[in-house]
């Protein structure tokens, strides 16, 4: 646990009490300070233990709240604001997130004695920020560097053990993690990429870069890892050039300047720099790292870990060995010449588009709860899908945007993949790649991905 600096004595209310809202009053109370804490789900605020329960959406709760730490998932503007946010306003009291507490809180007095500081890297990005995350820790831990792995993926940011000589925290950070947080400190930085989502959180999509981009323009951190292949990337490094951070930009093509350049063409990765190519790693027989999208979080993880100090040799042997992360674009099984693959967390239309361009001979598992726009955007990508088998909420209006590519309503995960199986042929790839939500039928998008997996062995 980090305990929370700067509040030893004060009251400080807390909102909302899942995973980083209870380590949020854990690490408070460590600090010295005294938690208030609510959470409109009164099985939630049974669970708290004893920490002091109190209705921070009434008035009369606030004797002595000094700053209010919002929990990710609670709206604090769009759409719109909770109503303990709107009296912490009207108070003028602080209101943040546990994000900013832990950069805030991390660096301790016995860093004085350390011979390398610890370092910590900051991953945000629409798409492909868990499967960088986990690459980059791969590869340290296969480096026997010290290396701890939380934020929106893993362990809570505040939760994580305090940090060691030469050590790496690496942080996966959403877009509601990043808009709120008013310390936000990484020593290194990563932008992956930016597709429509959350929209209705942060007022459309400017809102939703906007708080990507406060990973760095908040404070500037030391180093930026950025993609190049949008227009919202290209942005971020020319604001970074203003600043004078210096920037390795990634990119899906060849990349030109006399920058630090680390890129992909034709499943090759290439570092560049002053205009010379310094290595070049194939990625073609990797088969954790599939497709275009796992190239650039390979460039990503790549940038950063020469950042830190890495020779080409070892990061190439850590890629060698990593194994995947789970339900993403996770090769399950290949049974009688048909690959089975696990792409649960694709749960928008770019994740999935990416999904569908790096497999050929698709039997496409999709559905669940619908998201704003469908498939549509996917119809390009159509040609690819040998047969489609719709599941949940919106395997309705899937089956109209599918038109004449095979498919199959199937309604439940069960059948799809039993569908799937007696019609697969040797070459084909079952892949569920959804979509959507998982909420009409899955507790989350890990037990639909659990359930899949369970399916594909079953006679």
């Amino acid at each position: 646990m980090i305990p929370v600096s700067g509040y030893k004595g004060q009251r400080v209310g807390v909102l909302g009490l899942g995973r980083s809202g209870l380590a949020t009053a854990q690490a408070l109370q460590s600090g010295g300070a005294i938690p208030v804490c609510w959470d409109d789900n009164k099985t939630a605020r049974d669970n708290a233990g004893d920490f002091e329960i109190a209705d921070l959406g009434l008035e009369k709760s606030w004797d002595g709240i000094s700053t209010l730490i919002v929990s990710p998932g609670i709206p604090h503007l769009y759409p719109s604001p909770h109503p303990a946010v709107k009296i912490a306003w009207e108070k003028s009291v602080l209101v943040d997130n546990d994000i900013s507490l832990f950069f805030q809180s991390f660096a301790q007095p016995e860093w004085s004695m350390f011979d390398h500081e610890p370092k910590i890297v900051g991953i945000t990005g629409s798409n492909g920020k868990s499967t960088t995350a986990a690459l980059i820790f791969h590869v340290l831990k296969s480096a026997q560097r010290p290396v701890q792995l939380g934020g929106n993926f893993g362990t809570g940011a505040l939760s994580l053990e305090p940090m060691i000589d030469n050590e790496v925290v690496i942080l996966e950070l959403s877009s509601y993690q990043l808009e709120l947080a008013r310390i936000l400190s990484p020593d290194i930085a990563v932008f992956l990429n930016l597709s429509p989502d959350h929209l209705d959180r942060h007022g459309g999509l400017g809102g939703y870069f906007a708080a990507k981009a406060r990973l760095f323009t908040a404070t500037a951190p030391d180093r930026a890892v950025i993609g190049m292949d949008q227009p919202e990337g290209c942005y971020l490094e020319n604001r970074m050039l203003q600043s004078g951070t210096p920037v390795i930009q990634i990119a899906n093509r060849k990349l030109r300047g006399d920058g630090w350049h680390v890129f992909t063409r034709k499943g090759f990765l290439a570092e560049w720099r002053k205009g010379r190519q310094l290595a070049s790693i194939d990625l073609r027989d990797m088969p954790s790292l599939p497709g275009n999208h796992n190239h650039q979080n390979a460039c990503a993880a790549y940038a950063v870990c020469r950042s830190l100090g890495m020779a080409p040799k070892v990061i190439e042997s850590g890629f060698q060995s990593y194994t995947g992360l789970k339900h993403r674009c996770q090769k399950v099984a290949s049974i009688n010449g048909v690959n089975f693959v696990n792409d649960s967390k694709a749960t928008n239309v770019d994740s999935v588009g990416k999904s569908l361009k790096a497999f050929d001979n698709i039997r496409w598992i999709a559905g669940g709860q619908k998201k704003a726009g469908g498939i549509d955007d996917l119809t390009p990508l159509f040609g690819r899908v040998t047969k489609a088998y719709l599941i949940g909420e919106a395997a309705q209006d899937f089956s109209v945007s599918l038109a004449n590519t095979p498919h199959e309503i199937c309604g439940t995960l069960e059948i799809a993949v039993k569908a799937a199986k007696r019609d697969a042929q040797k070459g084909d790839t079952v892949l569920l790649a959804p979509g959507c939500a998982s909420f009409d039928q899955f507790a989350n998008f890990e037990a639909r991905g659990e359930l899949f997996e369970q399916l594909v062995f079953e006679d």
